[in-house]
């Protein structure tokens, strides 16, 4: 198991999270917190923080392992109901970030076309739209309704 540094912005999201300090906040799974990007260099990319943070996938007992990627899919599969896209990459690095978070990101048919088979990472985060929680509410409405019937959000 690898160490963790104690103050990642993965750690400030979640304790933001936790505090009711985060407007991307879609909700709290099981494993952790489902929030949006900073960045929405495509509309309803996701984020997946683990609760609490661990440095990896693999510090994770095999029952909480197996229900963050759980959770991850999950919010794929609200997506895929919400916006129907093409599909949904799903990563999971920590390099930058070393704690655990995985990446969610629907693609769709109305990307660039340069951009369709390029990695998430191929666009140009500094000029992508910023989360604006009032321009996404209506995808906020419809994700939480459909993981409410996937039992994937718990009650505030």
């Amino acid at each position: 198991m690898s160490s963790l540094p104690p103050d990642t912005a993965i750690h400030r999201r979640v304790n933001d999270a936790r505090a009711g300090r985060d407007p991307t906040v879609l909700g709290r799974c099981t494993s952790g917190w489902a929030v949006f990007g900073h960045q929405q260099f495509v509309p309803g990319y996701l984020l997946l923080l683990p609760d609490p943070v661990v440095p990896d996938l693999n510090a994770l007992t095999p029952e909480s392992r197996t229900q963050f990627l759980l959770d991850m899919s999950r919010l794929g599969d609200a997506l895929l109901l919400a916006t129907s896209p093409v599909r949904i990459n799903y990563a999971i690095f920590g390099n930058l970030e070393p704690a655990l978070h995985a990446h969610i990101v629907p693609r769709y048919r109305n990307e660039p076309e340069a951009m369709r088979t390029q990695q998430p990472w191929a666009y140009d985060w500094n000029v992508a739209p910023a989360f604006d929680a009032a321009a996404a509410a209506p995808l906020i409405k419809s994700l939480r309704a459909e993981l409410a019937t996937l039992g994937t959000l718990r009650a505030p």
